[in-house]
């Protein structure tokens, strides 16, 4: 399904202690699918329980690259997404690409 240059790579953040995140999973994460030969995005998953939710992180972060920290996905999280876990995916996203980092 993904091809040998592809990695995997997971961040973790924290959401609010009323979140149905934290009743469900009791920390909200991203697994990157991440290929190392473009530093391309090339899918995603993470622990929400809305699949709208899952499907619309994934429309920020597919396709792009994650080689560095980029201000503009975290703009973009904080212009468009309203959720409880906005603060989480940022930082989920900051945690994934330190590990990133670090296999490189």
């Amino acid at each position: 399904m993904y091809s040998k240059d592809t990695v995997y790579v997971v961040g973790h953040g924290r959401t609010g202690t009323d979140n149905a995140i934290t009743a469900h999973f009791k920390i909200f994460f991203i697994g990157f699918i991440i290929d190392s030969a473009t530093d391309t995005v090339v899918d995603l998953g993470c622990s929400v329980t809305v699949a709208i939710t899952e499907k619309f992180i994934q429309s920020i972060f597919i396709g792009k690259k994650f080689d560095e920290y980029h201000s503009e996905i975290e703009d973009e999280i904080q212009r468009r997404y309203f959720g409880s876990s906005q603060k989480a995916i940022i930082i989920a996203y900051k945690d994934a690409l330190k590990k990133y980092r670090e296999t490189k």
